[in-house]
């Protein structure tokens, strides 16, 4: 799974590395309210119920005709398997910088880079997962751009890829599941999504 693996000390004792051969945890990084970190946590632990608050990303990635990239989740996955989303969302790693992040897991993902992105705000939510009793408790930070090169998707992490206009993801959300943060974090990212894709995309 082409997962850039966490860097650092083992999450039973901060002071101790990781046994030799034994897969690292992946750390997220806790904020407060205001998003000021606060510490760091492992990743599933941060999602068990109640949840902790921690720093993550949402990227949406449009073509050259205004339309939104979005991937279903890989059926192996954790947390909301088979589910629809946004074109990439991820954790940055603990002092890592959310638009590092961003480009680092849509790379890893979908095997492409944008041509550009920008900040689109952050947005602050607490959502359960249903079917895996898990909780994204999250202070996201957005990012919106456009994709030109072609996709090469990772199947560990995306079952599938579509690109949509407004009118076909509302047809889409009439059929199928979507992420739980899914329309939190695009509402707040529309201003820029504007922005980007001009009027006449209708976003």
């Amino acid at each position: 799974m082409p997962i850039t693996p966490a860097k650092g000390p083992s999450a039973e004792d901060p002071a101790v590395p990781a046994p030799e051969g034994a897969a690292e945890p992946i750390m997220l990084e806790l904020v407060d309210e205001s998003g000021r970190t606060i510490g760091t946590a492992e990743k599933l632990s941060a999602h068990i119920a109640p949840g902790r608050l921690h720093r993550a990303f949402s990227v949406f990635l449009f073509d050259e005709h205004g339309r939104l990239l979005l991937q279903r989740r890989a059926l192996g996955k954790y947390h909301s398997p088979g589910v629809w989303s946004n074109t990439c969302c991820g954790h940055p790693y603990p002092n890592e910088q959310p638009f590092v992040a961003a480009a680092r897991r849509t790379a890893e993902e979908l095997g492409a880079a944008p041509a550009l992105m920008r900040e689109a705000g952050t947005v602050r939510y607490n959502h359960p997962d249903p079917a895996s009793g898990l909780v994204e408790q999250e202070y996201n930070h957005l990012f919106v751009g456009i994709m030109r090169a072609g996709l090469r998707p990772d199947p560990e992490e995306v079952e599938d890829t579509a690109f949509v206009t407004p009118a076909e993801l509302d047809a889409m959300r009439e059929k199928f599941t979507f992420s739980a943060w899914f329309m939190d974090v695009l509402d707040t990212a529309r201003p820029v999504v504007r922005e980007i894709t001009g009027d006449a995309a209708g976003w």
